[in-house]
């Protein structure tokens, strides 16, 4: 590896100018705040010799004999021209220019200026992502844009779930589409967020219709870095620091357990001297650490970027850690004048150490994990004493989960490459034509091994108890997928008077293949350098195996048209057809409509002085969605069934069995949307701001729909095409720039969501049961008509019985005893259908997991050579479900400490909360809480040399600062987090989530 790149860093090296007899350094400003302006273009007159601004507005640029004057050039900018003279050091400040329209940013297959899209679109700058210490761009995105919710983890290595404008399905896939340089992908943990340029959200169905099938969840584009001309500059990056458990549960200690116990059982647990706290005994203070070295520049005819990044995160859970090093190397070349050919490539490898995982250690069958072991610990039970285990499982409780910690280990290998090659011709100034080929390689090796251990004195303080695995385990799987895209495009661009014309035109073809492997033997030894299938018992050997594939081809077209810059119309159309659905709907039509009036332009708006922008614009789009399994419409015949004759077993003959029932004529989930808004600018552009009103409708949406048989087991159900579901909703954007002096800048950023989720109409099918958390509760989420999708659905609490006389005298309107076997100090239900029993039909709707609200606010300043920023996040209105305190397995787990002091006893009759017990509660509205929170997302305070120590010093740009990652969070709910991602059926659970963790760290960027 180090050959390797020493080889390509001398390639890259030989492609160099020689230096120049002078250089001249700067730093480029927005005038009207003072803030940095990365990305300034910064040219040589006369010459093709230039490069770009820095994140810093920083540059350095060499001229030669006779070479005076350079110019400066930016998007929405006034253009400056400078003569040098003997300066060495030239600082520019660049005003607004109102004749241009604001910034271009990327969309669907080509680029648009700001202020001629009628579609409802976000854009995010690569520099305010790469200020926090996340693995994904998309966590550092959070709270930055209306109507995206992202909901984070702290495990090391996962991706955060992302929702654009609420859920839009019950059963189909909801993940976002993500375009990184052409490559569509489903995932980005392994892109470099130091590589990103920036991301643009297209969130309604006018924006995303371009990608027809692919958008019914949203689309994110992202646009990584490329060299430009000018000297070879090299920049290095990173932050060092630490994470810790953001927010701990408080748990009983052995006295208060021991109470509890007593209190719910009758008899006490045995005395013991220890008082474990399981999760100091599991978690740690992590490091984690990013660091990234860039190498870019070029000439007229060819331009650079090599990226290399390295990160590491220990995660707090003993036994976790990420590891991920990236590669990056970008390049374009001028061929001809009209001819332009440039490729994009990328290749991560990540090693994920997870000892989260979820392990089945149990004889009784119940699986747990390290972190769930760790809540329902026993706490008189020690964790190791000179190298034996306590053994929590003797005393008819979990198991150790220290142990579960050191008797497993489970490790994901992964290796991905990404790429993707454009060529792009001109023949006439009017016509682009371009092709462009991407591909995504990825290589996963799973491996996971189970140590041996037995319940003796070997390894636990007392023998017994149900934690012991008799025989080692070693279990490997093996994932490789490809998937690749090819689009070709011709786009004309045509002027005539106060007319411009833009037509897209193009086909795109999309292939996926998946296959797995894995097999698994017991009594495999216990050395790593003998973790291998064909070690151990031959005999226990089991082997499986499963592939998935699929394809898309489609045709594609847009028209934007501008009339004198005040009227515009953007026109789409595109036919996408799915391999994943049956003949006769594989192919589906997704047009889109958009108009824009730009009333700033009109001339009764001249020398008004209020508005320097008013746009209102209004959109209708078709999206679909086909994130459903391969085999979904394909009848499947499963051999070697035994059926028997007569009744009996053993009559029985072995045949084929059709077990799945399908609906052959399965179609596309379609989402219709309608979007209206006004984007505003005053005060010379000081105050700028936009509101949008969206109703997103998803028609076809699958559900269950029950079948009756007239043989066989009994009533099935089949998915098919009958729901609808609804997104309603309301963004506001405000942003506020400003200065005060010379020295001091700031901006105030906000925005918020408020959006609606219900079904629609089942339209005959059948109401969706979900959400199982286990220990007898069922389920606890119902998916109806006019609820939102996954609503919790459970028993309503009526208070808490004081004596046996109130368990008597609460009857039906027949006078029959509701809760007979009930005793004092147990919840009183609702009997809501007045039958004198509790069972399902008496739950009701307690919430969702959906917020009513969301919102980030984002604080930035400058003074002198100091900067500051802030970023909040929250949400509200939104319920979660304890699912940790709900599932108590063995009924002597043990409990949060709010739980023995808070309980109901003989002399304290509080009604919210029950006596002391064995748990297996019902689901009921007790274990529904407030998700509603506000966190500070980071904040960042950075400190950039003066210009005079960097030229003293001969480097670009020296910055150095301090950051925090989830530095406070305000919360109602009781638990770890109320962040808790799932499928639309079983989000806002929390059982076995990984806990939210907070980060302090330090870092420099450095440019030479």
């Amino acid at each position: 590896m180090r050959t390797f790149l020493l080889t390509l860093f001398l390639a890259v090296l030989g492609t160099q100018v020689l230096a120049q007899n002078r250089t001249v350094t700067g730093k480029v400003t927005d005038a009207e705040d003072g803030s940095p302006l990365p990305g300034v273009s910064v040219l040589v007159q006369g010459t093709t010799r230039g490069m770009a601004t820095d994140l810093n507005g920083a540059y350095s640029l060499e001229l030669g004999p006779g070479e005076d004057v350079i110019t400066f050039s930016f998007i929405g900018y006034k253009a400056q021209t400078i003569t040098v003279g003997d300066q060495t050091t030239v600082n520019v400040v660049m005003e607004t220019d109102a004749t241009q329209l604001n910034e271009v940013v990327v969309v669907g297959y080509g680029e648009q200026k700001k202020s001629d899209i009628t579609g409802a679109t976000a854009n995010v700058k690569g520099e305010e992502l790469s200020k926090q210490p996340v693995l994904t761009a998309t966590q550092a995105m959070q709270g930055k844009v209306a109507g995206v919710q992202i909901i984070s983890s702290g495990q090391p290595g996962a991706s955060p779930q992302i929702r654009v404008r609420g859920v839009g399905t019950a059963l189909s896939g909801t993940t976002s589409l993500y375009v990184v340089d052409g490559v569509l992908t489903d995932d980005i943990t392994n892109i470099n967020t130091a590589d990103i340029v920036d991301m643009t959200i297209l969130k309604d169905a006018s924006a995303a219709a371009i990608y027809g099938s692919r958008g019914a969840n949203g689309v994110i584009i992202i646009t990584t870095r490329k060299g430009s001309v000018g000297a070879m500059k090299i920049t290095y990056n990173n932050n060092i620091g630490i994470r810790q458990a953001a927010n701990l549960v408080q748990m009983a200690n052995s006295a208060e357990y021991s109470n509890y116990v007593q209190a719910a059982v009758g008899t006490p647990p045995p005395a013991s001297s220890y008082n474990t706290d399981w999760y100091k005994t599991i978690l740690r203070t992590a490091w984690e650490q990013s660091h990234n070295l860039s190498i870019s520049g070029g000439s007229d005819k060819s331009t650079y970027l090599f990226n290399v990044g390295y990160l590491n995160d220990e995660g707090i859970v003993i036994g976790n850690e990420f590891k991920r090093l990236t590669l990056r190397l970008n390049n374009d070349y001028q061929i001809r004048e009209n001819l332009k050919f440039g490729f994009q490539s990328s290749y991560g490898n990540s090693i994920n150490q997870n000892g989260f995982n979820v392990i089945d250690i149990d004889t009784y069958g119940n699986v747990g994990s390290v972190y769930s072991d760790a809540y329902r610990a026993a706490p008189f039970i020690p964790s190791i004493v000179d190298g034996r285990y306590g053994n929590t499982s003797a005393y008819g409780n979990v198991g150790n989960p220290l142990l579960d910690v050191k008797s497993n280990d489970v490790k994901v290998k992964e290796n991905r490459m990404q790429g993707s090659g454009y060529l792009s011709y001109k023949p006439v100034s009017w016509l682009t034509l371009r092709t462009s080929l991407g591909a995504d390689w990825k290589n996963s090796l799973n491996r996971q091994y189970n140590y041996q251990f037995n319940p003796d004195e070997t390894t636990f303080v007392v023998a017994g108890g149900n934690q012991l695995r008799a025989l080692s385990a070693l279990n490997i799987k093996q994932i490789q997928t490809f998937r690749w895209v090819w689009d070709n495009t011709a786009t004309i661009n045509k002027s005539f008077g106060k007319h411009d014309f833009t037509l897209l035109v193009g086909t795109t073809a999309e292939k996926y293949n998946q296959t797995w492997i894995s097999a698994n033997r017991n009594d495999v030894p216990a050395d790593p350098n003998l973790w291998y299938i064909n070690v151990g018992d031959a005999n226990s050997s089991q082997n499986d195996g499963k592939g998935d594939a699929w394809a898309r081809n489609s045709y594609l077209g847009r028209l934007n048209y501008a009339y004198g810059g005040k009227y515009l119309l953007t026109g789409t159309f595109r036919v996408d057809g799915s391999s994943r659905l049956p003949k006769v709907n594989r192919f589906q039509s997704f047009p889109s409509v958009g108009a824009a009036w730009v009333v700033s332009r009109e001339g009764f708006m001249q020398g008004q002085g209020i508005f320097d922008l008013l746009k209102l614009r209004a959109s209708y789009g078709k999206v679909g969605n086909d994130q459903i399994p391969t085999d979904a419409y394909t009848k499947s015949v499963t051999l070697n069934k035994p059926y028997p004759y007569n009744g009996s077993t053993q009559d029985a003959t072995n045949g084929a069995l059709i077990e799945q029932i399908i609906d052959p004529n399965i179609n596309w989930e379609i989402t219709k949307e309608y979007d209206v808004a006004l984007e505003f600018a005053i005060l010379q552009s000081k105050l700028t701001g936009e509101v949008n009103y969206y109703d997103k409708k998803v028609e076809n949406a699958l559900i269950k729909v029950p079948v009756n048989l007239t043989s066989g087991d009994g009533d099935k159900v089949i998915y098919t095409n009958v729901a609808s579901i609804q997104n309603r909703g309301v963004e506001v954007v405000l942003n506020w720039k400003d200065k005060i002096g010379d020295d001091f800048s700031y901006t105030i950023g906000g925005n918020v969501t408020f959006n609606k989720n219900k079904v629609l109409a089942l339209n005959g099918g059948q109401a969706v049961y979900g959400g199982s958390v286990g220990a007898g509760q069922g389920f606890t989420t119902y998916t109806d008509n006019g609820q939102p999708v996954g609503s919790f659905y459970v028993y309503k609490t009526l208070g808490v019985f004081n004596s046996e006389a109130e368990i008597s005298a609460y009857t039906n309107s027949a006078g029959k005893v509701i809760q007979p076997t009930a005793k004092p100090g147990d919840f009183r239900y609702l009997d809501k259908n007045d039958d004198g029993v509790i069972d399902d039909s008496d739950r009701e709707f307690a919430g969702s997991y959906q917020p009513v609200a969301y919102f980030g606010v984002n604080l930035g300043a400058n003074y002198k050579s100091w900067d500051f920023s802030l970023s909040i996040y929250a949400n509200v209105g939104n319920k979660v479900y304890n699912g940790k305190k709900a599932a108590r397995v063995y009924g002597t787990d043990n409990v949060e400490k709010d739980m023995v002091y808070k309980r109901w006893t003989s002399a304290n009759h509080t009604q919210s909360e029950p006596s002391a017990n064995t748990g297996n509660l019902p689901a009921s509205d007790y274990f529904v809480e407030s998700g509603s929170f506000a966190r500070i997302n980071n904040l960042t305070i950075g400190y950039t040399l003066p210009a005079a120590l960097l030229e003293r010093w001969k480097i670009a740009n020296l910055r150095v600062f301090v950051t925090s990652q989830n530095l406070f969070t305000y919360k109602k709910y009781s638990g770890f987090t109320a962040e808790l991602p799932g499928d639309p059926l079983s989000s806002g659970i929390e059982l076995t989530s990984y806990p939210t963790t907070r980060t302090f760290a330090a870092g420099l960027n450095v440019g030479f």
